[in-house]
């Protein structure tokens, strides 16, 4: 196990990573995720937990705080009626589904794998960040039929996959069916719930080997990294809210979009072993 020498700067970085990610949360209704993840891979790699079930404690990690942020956030916007409830429950079961299965796979691949899986959904999840717009229009309803039960477990999945919450795919899903953002933003919180409640509680159980994973670590959850995150994020991701309403989101947004392709440009170049 690392001194305190080597753990005081790990925690140190994984502070400043939750303050960044609940202002990212508030100030772009984007989850924290894709930045968790990464921040995760680097500092526990940097420990000497380079293994090939990395990935999966970053994903597992990363999923454990959105459990208790997207909790505390969806309560906060069903105060103020925000929250689309009829939504959550018509495709709850279907994301439950893709979120299962995300598990499944997720124990099943190796790390450079999974960096891989990333790094492709960071960069699309990038451009559409940089390059969408706020009136784009599929539909003017969310799908329903056959076609919600196709999405709605590939949504699932793919946030497993990729350890976030429901704001990074379920934010583009509503406003491109004819949803305001607020409304979208508010019900993709929920969204969050309902993708990490049950990948947590399978990652809890997934065999990690001990040699391979951080202290203090249930299954594939390094726990005091998840209370350490979740900390911070309560006390910036209001912070974030308030900034929302101050500037203007929109340049903010590109510029977050070309660090994440930066950042799934490198991780994709580790998974190439470049």
């Amino acid at each position: 196990m690392p001194g305190f020498d080597a753990l005081l700067p790990l925690a140190l970085v994984l502070a400043a990573t939750g303050a960044f990610a609940g202002i990212l949360a508030g100030l772009l209704g984007v989850g924290g995720g894709i930045v968790l993840v990464t921040a995760f891979f680097y500092a526990f790699g940097a420990l000497g937990y380079d293994s090939p079930q990395l990935m999966q404690i970053c994903l597992a990690t990363s999923l454990a705080t959105i459990v208790v942020t997207s909790v505390r956030s969806v309560l906060g916007h069903h105060r103020k009626g925000a929250v689309d409830w009829d939504i959550l429950k018509g495709w709850a079961l279907g994301i439950v589904v893709g979120a299962a299965l995300g598990v499944l796979v997720a124990a099943a691949l190796r790390t450079v794998t999974l960096q891989a899986i990333f790094a492709i959904l960071a960069f699309v999840v990038s451009l559409y960040m940089a390059f969408g717009k706020d009136n784009w229009r599929l539909a003017e309803e969310m799908p329903r039929g056959p076609l919600k039960w196709i999405i709605a477990p590939v949504m699932g999945l793919l946030s497993v996959l990729m350890g976030i919450g429901g704001g990074s795919f379920g934010v583009p899903l509503m406003t491109l069916h004819g949803a305001a953002m607020h409304r979208a933003v508010a019900t993709s919180a929920g969204f969050g719930v309902i993708i990490a409640l049950p990948s947590v509680l399978g990652f809890l159980f997934l065999d990690v080997a001990p040699e391979g994973r951080p202290p203090l670590t249930v299954g594939a959850v390094n726990v005091p990294a998840a209370v350490l995150i979740v900390s911070m994020t309560m006390i910036t991701t209001p912070l974030g809210v308030k900034m929302a309403h101050s500037l203007d989101p929109r340049p903010l947004r590109r510029i977050f979009a070309v660090f994440l392709m930066i950042v799934a440009a490198n991780m994709l170049r580790k998974a190439l072993g470049w």
